[in-house]
């Protein structure tokens, strides 16, 4: 695996009672609670949706430097947001720029978007982040879950890393050649040819890869040795993902 492939599974190295549970209990627990988060439309409730995710990062001892890089690019487009929303959203008028006016309404719904991606990508993290991928796709495969959609997102995270390795290449090879990025259209051809150049070297990779498995056998399915099996702490996490989304649904 390449340094891309450690950087996605960094959170998943770690020996604490979360990283030890069955992933299929953390991907239901994460549903739970993402889906309850999404639809509600209170600020209050939103707020205190942070409290599950907080908790939950405090008992897996997740290096909160490490979370913080994730945060500043997560609200690094929530100030994309925030430049248009408060002018955009019509409602109570609470102060003007001229001919732009910012709306109580507008400020509201910036706040409750910024808390509630906030508090499903800190979810995510604390409960899909400390798994190894291979366990979310073995778990994904025992949920009942098509085995296309499972093999797209085993060999997507597998390969993915191969793929940024080839970019890296394309653009080493143009340097080379004295190629300087710019707002011009020879940078935008550029980089036309390096999009295009990934996707024929994707497609020859996948063909060679497909024709390697079925050189071993292989006949649209993975087979596994281990099975899970759910103990009594993997059901209580579950439990309070749903309690917790049910107070949210009350608040």
């Amino acid at each position: 695996m390449g340094n891309s492939a450690i950087t996605i599974q960094e959170f998943a190295l770690g020996e604490s009672v979360l990283h030890k549970m069955d992933p299929r209990a953390k991907i239901i627990a994460a549903i739970v609670f993402a889906v309850v988060v999404a639809v509600n439309r209170s600020v209050v409730a939103s707020a205190v949706a942070l409290v599950f995710p907080l908790t939950l990062i405090f008992i897996s001892h997740i290096s909160l430097k490490d979370i913080a890089r994730r945060l500043v690019f997560i609200n690094g487009l929530m100030v994309f947001l925030w430049l248009f929303l408060p002018f955009t959203t019509p409602g109570e008028p609470v102060y003007s720029l001229g001919s732009l006016t910012v709306t109580r309404e507008g400020l509201e719904y910036g706040v409750l978007l910024t808390l509630k991606s906030n508090a499903i990508v800190l979810a995510m993290i604390a409960l899909l982040g400390t798994s190894p991928v291979f366990n979310l796709v073995h778990a994904l495969s025992h949920m009942g879950v098509p085995d296309k959609l499972v093999h797209m997102f085993f060999f997507c995270f597998r390969y993915i890393h191969v793929i940024a390795d080839e970019y890296h290449t394309l653009v080493d090879a143009a340097k080379v050649r004295g190629f300087k990025p710019g707002t011009n259209m020879h940078s935008y051809r550029t980089y036309g040819h390096f999009v295009g150049m990934l996707l024929v070297k994707s497609f020859d990779r996948a063909r060679r890869i497909m024709d390697a498995m079925k050189c071993r056998g292989f006949s649209g399915r993975f087979y596994v040795l281990h099975h899970y099996e759910m103990r009594t702490n993997d059901y209580l996490l579950p439990a309070i993902s749903a309690v917790f989304a049910l107070m949210l649904l009350v608040i």
